[in-house]
């Protein structure tokens, strides 16, 4: 099974409320130049630590997917800076949603840029804690995937089952069906070294089809890819 992670399928998330928060920060500085108010500085500052927070989780993705392409040269030291430098501002904004999403890119950036299980694993126990108590089940549905992963290459066949299928159930849920089909296919390499070939070959069927509709072609070639080694 790749540990690559799709991005998810929102990536005009966030634009309209960076724009709403950059405006507010413009209308703070009228207020406290103009109105002589400057006790709002500190609200514009703030607005502007989220601003700057969204951007640096976005760049580090897109970092993220030009190393997926083979495009930087895997040292990644400037991923990693922007998905901790996320997790910082979210976290002294009190943005608890925010700083786990974050830190789930950091454990993906340690997991799969690194190949370093132990900082990602406690990255991806911080980003499970959060996500659950802020019920994102996006951020959630992704931990569970590179737990599965780590379990998977662990040699931990049930237990990467298991957090694989929770991940696919709750992508079901929120309609995030590129990502069921990615996941698909980590279950069918989980369903051959099991041994149950038939049910192999059935869950790649299953996520053929969702990636064709979905027209995720990287997911259709990994699915090629898999349906030749077994």
């Amino acid at each position: 099974m790749r540990p690559e992670a799709l991005a998810p399928p929102d990536p005009m998330m966030g634009v309209v409320g960076v724009d709403g928060r950059l405006e507010r920060a413009g209308e703070l500085y009228d207020r406290a130049v103009f109105g002589g108010d400057v006790a709002v500085l500190e609200v514009a500052d703030r607005e502007l630590d989220g601003v700057e927070a969204d951007l640096a989780l976005a760049r580090g993705r897109v970092l993220h997917a030009r190393f997926l392409d083979g495009q930087s040269d895997g040292q990644g030291d400037e991923e990693l800076g922007l998905f901790e430098r996320a997790a910082e501002l979210y976290r002294a904004l009190g943005d608890v949603r925010g700083e786990g999403e974050a830190l789930l890119w950091v454990g993906i950036f340690h997991q799969v840029v690194r190949g370093d299980e132990a900082p990602a694993a406690a990255a991806f126990e911080r980003a499970h804690e959060l996500a659950t108590r802020t019920g994102d089940k996006l951020t959630l549905s992704y931990v569970l995937r590179h737990l599965g992963i780590a379990e998977h290459m662990a040699g931990r066949l049930p237990a990467a089952r298991e957090r694989l299928e929770e991940s696919v159930r709750l992508r079901r849920e929120i309609g995030f069906m590129t990502g069921v089909a990615a996941n698909l296919v980590g279950l069918a390499y989980i369903a051959a070294a099991e041994r149950r070939r038939e049910d192999a070959v059935a869950v790649l069927d299953e996520a053929a089809e969702i990636a064709e509709a979905e027209g995720a072609a990287t997911v259709l070639a990994w699915v090629e890819e898999a349906r030749g080694q077994f």
